[in-house]
């Protein structure tokens, strides 16, 4: 790897004026974070219902009691052999983190359309602990952009991360954010999608430290090389819209 090698002193002088850039990368990050807590909220007077490990549960019960709620919208459609690798990688930095959230009056659940039983045995093979429940024949998924249906794609009218256009696929990621106040009211305050999810994203944060880096230099992104956990050894390739395919697939050469 062919690179600009210095003395000590130079390298102390390039280091310093990069951490003035990072400082303010940092303020603006805050800055930013105070204007995403002061947007609008919607009240959400629909009634939405999902099936989980104990059966089926509204909006309201997947906050567990706390006040504030993140939903991540998971790829996994009726019938899908393997979950979104996208999806996963970004499920794989969260357990950790849910004693943390808990403790600070968040819960955190995984909605995926596909029906529960697929999900159940999704959930116990990738070995995760999230609460994670299926929209299975509702709208919430539908409502929040992140599903769409067949006439949808056909005529290239699915919005997607605020845009309308084609979707490349009937399943999109996201994460939700909603409130609900001590009367039970539930309130829907912010929604990314796309790239918005980095934010979570330990891996691609260390990656960034790295002199090689993230390394995605054929689409741009992680479906470069991000596999599923339990598929490294395996081979296989994953194509544009995040789905794995064994190595005798040729769907995405």
């Amino acid at each position: 790897m062919d690179h600009p090698v210095v003395s000590r002193e130079e390298w102390l002088e390039a280091r310093k004026a990069l951490l003035a850039k990072e400082k303010e990368w940092t303020r603006l990050r805050d800055e930013l974070s105070a204007e995403r807590r002061a947007l609008p909220w919607v009240r959400i007077d629909k009634e939405y219902v999902f099936d989980g490990p104990d059966g089926r549960m509204s909006l309201g019960d997947l906050f567990a009691g706390r006040s504030q709620l993140i939903v991540k919208h998971f790829m996994l459609g009726p019938g899908w052999a393997d979950p979104c690798v996208g999806c996963s990688f970004e499920s794989d930095h969260l357990d950790g983190m849910l004693v943390h959230l808990e403790s600070h009056d968040v819960s955190f659940v995984a909605v995926s359309r596909a029906p529960y039983p697929e999900i159940a045995a999704a959930h116990k093979r990738m070995g995760w602990r999230f609460r994670w429940v299926s929209s299975h024949g509702g709208d919430f998924n539908y409502d929040f952009n992140v599903s769409f249906t067949p006439e949808q794609i056909a005529a290239g009218q699915a919005t997607y991360n605020y845009r309308q256009g084609a979707a490349p696929i009937e399943e999109m990621s996201g994460r939700s954010i909603f409130y609900k106040d001590e009367a039970g009211a539930i309130f829907h305050t912010y929604s990314s999608f796309a790239r918005g999810g980095e934010v979570v994203l330990g891996a691609y944060a260390l990656l960034d430290m790295t002199p090689k880096g993230r390394q995605e230099n054929i689409r741009g992104n992680l479906t470069d090389w991000v596999r599923l956990h339990d598929r490294y050894e395996a081979g296989g390739q994953v194509d544009a819209g995040g789905r794995w395919h064994a190595a005798e697939d040729t769907c995405c050469q």
